[in-house]
């Protein structure tokens, strides 16, 4: 029997709800392999804890979690917490404090959803986000507040380490694919010393995977590519602010945001990765029950990849385009489906396979 211990993290809003589908759904894969068991472990880690307790991570909080296998996290947000705080002491705090360095945005149409873009069907993309320092370092401050001469500094850090590792990343990433193609986003024009240091360490470790062909683009550029061209990309490399920018804009080309996984990956398995929709907390929906819980379920099927159930991952894959395929399908596709409807369908297709 193999076993897997999963830390769950709802969060807020519809994250509390999508988590709950992916755990139905991975017990019903669990059930039906017969050789395979997850262990759940729930953590009550959210903005409803912060204000209750002053808190989101309690104190060993982070010790605790690293002695898991993974960690399957909902989404992090609420009306009632300035973002700035929700965000840095729960998602980045466990990104940062678990070097996970490698996020990694699949994005495709997947069978039966209908994008509004024209030729959406050549999209086939990952984008891989440096996920540790950048323009999200943290690094700034504020100082004179609330006076004239106030003034606020965000200053976006890049190292020569930060940067190589997430480059060789990208390039083993693109490897591994069919095209073998890598796409560079930069801002090196009006940026001239951190972006020029990512773009020269690129075209450095480029050179030892000749097998690998590459191209240049600009962000702002890169968008209108992503719109205009969509089947001239394959893998993209793009810094902390650009790649969370144009993995959003992916998503909304591939149908919706609520179909769209992200894995925060530690490569060298020192701490647990964390596996995460894209779509964040969705107050306007939350505690309806129609939210996509699809984002949960494909970015369940990137921790069982990671896990090492790659038959698991592509049983999972397989039932997902199923259910897509079916017109089965939530609010956001244009569906009446409830988050249950969906939820209940995949596993009974799961268990009749």
């Amino acid at each position: 029997m193999r076993s897997h211990r999963i830390a769950v993290i709802p969060g807020d809003g519809i994250g509390q709800e999508v988590i709950e589908a992916g755990k139905k759904v991975l017990s019903a894969l669990a059930e039906k392999s017969g050789d395979l068991r997850f262990e759940f472990v729930d953590f009550d880690w959210s903005s409803q804890r912060h204000l209750e307790k002053g808190e989101y991570i309690p104190a060993g909080g982070l010790d605790e979690l690293s002695r898991f296998d993974a960690i399957y996290f909902g989404a992090v947000g609420s009306q009632d917490v300035p973002d700035h705080i929700s965000l840095w002491e729960l998602r980045l705090a466990i990104c940062q404090g678990f070097d996970q360095y490698a996020n990694v945005r699949p994005a495709r149409v997947l069978p039966g959803v209908n994008s509004r873009l024209k030729g959406a069907e050549d999209i086939d993309w990952i984008i891989v986000r440096e996920n540790s320092e950048g323009e999200y370092s943290g690094n700034g401050g504020r100082v004179h507040q609330g006076f004239p001469d106030e003034v606020g500094t965000e200053v976006s850090v890049f190292t020569r380490k930060g940067v190589e590792r997430i480059h060789r990343f990208a390039f083993q990433l693109a490897q591994s694919r069919p095209r073998k193609q890598l796409t560079l986003v930069t801002k090196s024009n009006a940026q001239r010393y951190g972006m020029v240091l990512w773009d020269e360490v690129f075209f450095e470790v480029a050179k030892d995977y000749p097998d690998v062909s590459i191209d240049r683009e600009l962000v702002d550029a890169v968008t209108t590519r992503m719109v205009l061209k969509p089947e001239t990309m394959d893998v993209i490399v793009a810094t902390n602010l650009h790649a969370d920018i144009l993995s959003d804009l992916a998503a909304a080309l591939s149908g919706s945001l609520g179909i769209a996984p992200t894995a925060n990956l530690n490569p060298a398995g020192t701490f647990p990765s964390m596996f995460e929709p894209i779509h964040g907390s969705a107050f306007d929906i939350a505690g309806k029950g129609i939210a996509n819980p699809v984002g949960s379920f494909w970015t369940a099927a990137m921790m069982l990849e990671h896990l090492g159930e790659s038959t698991v991952a592509e049983r999972l894959m397989a039932a997902i385009e199923r259910l897509t395929a079916s017109g089965l399908q939530t609010k956001d596709l244009g569906g009446t489906a409830t988050t249950r409807d969906v939820t209940q369908a995949i596993c009974a297709d799961i268990e009749r396979q």
